[in-house]
Formats: C-alpha cells, structure tokens, sequence
C-alpha cells in the first residue's frame, strides 16, 4: 500500500491548536481508483505551498480502489482555501461520478503532536 510521507509546508508554531482534516475514498471501479491515483501529484504539488498546511499525506490501496488523505491546517478558512483552489476543486468536481463512498473526519490537535501517525487516523474510522 503505497503511502506519501509527511511532509510539512509551512512549520507550525509550538503548542498552537491546529485543525486536523482525514478524508476516505472508495471508487465504484479500478479505472476510478487509477483516476484518483494519477491526479495525485498536481494535488500534492498545490498542499507543498499551500498557505496555512503545517503537514499531509496520503495513503492509498489503488486496487482495493480506497484512498485515506491525512492533513493539518493552521485553521479551517486555510483548509476551505485549499479545498476551493486549483487543481484541488477541478479535480474532486471531477472525479465525484467516480466515488462509491467518502467518509470526511475533523478534529483538533496540538502541533506537538505532528506529525499524526497513520494507526491513530485510521482508527478514528473505524
């Protein structure tokens, strides 16, 4: 199961409360999956300077056709941004006929706590 490693845009400061967002993706079929799968780069290159990220990543099981998004964000107006602005919105507008089910998670957590490990995450959907 191929996974992107942490990375952090934009170091946050110590013991501030940040805003944590985890996504699940399941696409109806493969050639969803490997839709989703290829516009991955353009998305991760917009989360490398996008303002307010302090840290995502992604885990993906491209032929079980799931995807998990993993990110932190100095505030949830820095995440709307994000989630409205190119590619990011052409994408998920257009890959929204590909998805069977998506289950979104939000909480808060200390940026002491950075990086977030995947058990955790992945335990809150369960």
């Amino acid at each position: 199961m191929p996974t992107l490693p942490w990375t952090t845009p934009n170091t946050p400061p110590a013991r501030v409360e940040a805003h944590v967002f985890a996504s699940r993706f399941e696409t109806r079929t493969l050639w969803g999956s490997l839709r989703f799968f290829a516009r991955t780069p353009a998305i991760w290159r917009q989360v490398g300077r996008a303002p307010g990220a302090y840290g995502a990543t992604l885990k993906a099981a491209p032929l079980r056709r799931t995807f998990w998004t993993l990110s932190v964000w100095e505030s949830p107006k820095a995440l709307r941004d994000f989630a409205a602005g190119a590619p990011h919105g052409g994408i998920s507008a257009g890959l929204r006929g590909q998805m069977k089910d998506s289950t979104f998670l939000t909480w808060k957590a200390s940026t002491d706590e950075l990086p977030l490990h995947w058990t955790d995450v992945l335990s809150r959907f369960e």
